[in-house]
């Protein structure tokens, strides 16, 4: 397999990132809308909360509640090639919501502290059938500092970040939707 150079998989960089999310593995923190956010988005006005629920070696499940909605869990997982981020979406019987498991994979080493994942095409071809052809250019980043973890979204007129506090861990939110 040839490797470009200037990208090695599993770079020390996307180690270190994935690690330093591990370490806070069975906590969960309270975030805040920092940019993005408005009046009836299904996010402003309400509670959210990571729970860095589930680690192992090679993956990582980070449930995000919204208020009383515990359908998303942001999957983290090392791949041959760098990282994954992918969105796992339930109904509240635990059913798969039709647009799930939606994500990218990294596409150069990143940082320690900053990953980023340009949608994929298994993605668009989802979002397209499901007529989102907003998200058809999707990038999410994560960045993780001292104390704070950031999640956001990047596409044409649309730039939302939730920005989480790490030096406060909160009481631990439900089971998401769909697990045990």
């Amino acid at each position: 397999m040839l490797v470009n150079p200037a990208y090695a998989a599993n770079s020390v960089q996307q180690q270190q990132f994935f690690e330093t999310i591990s370490a806070l593995c069975g906590k969960a923190f309270a975030g805040k809308i920092t940019a993005g956010g408005s009046e009836g988005d299904g996010f402003s006005g309400k509670t959210l909360i990571m729970h860095v629920r589930e680690c192992t070696d090679k993956q990582i499940r980070i449930p995000f509640h919204v208020g009383d909605d515990h359908s998303r869990t942001w999957v983290i997982t090392q791949t041959d090639t760098g990282l994954r981020l992918k969105h796992d979406h339930r109904h509240k019987d635990g059913s798969d919501d039709k647009v799930t498991m939606y994500g990218g994979d990294t596409r150069d080493t990143g940082t320690a502290n900053m990953q980023t994942f340009p949608v994929d095409d298994d993605s668009i071809a989802n979002f397209k059938q499901h007529g989102l052809t907003q998200s058809v250019t999707n990038e999410w980043q994560m960045m993780i500092e001292a104390h704070t973890f950031t999640y956001r979204l990047i596409r044409e007129n649309r730039d939302f970040k939730v920005e989480f506090d790490l030096s406060q861990p909160v009481a631990l939110p439900p089971v998401p939707w769909g697990y045990k």
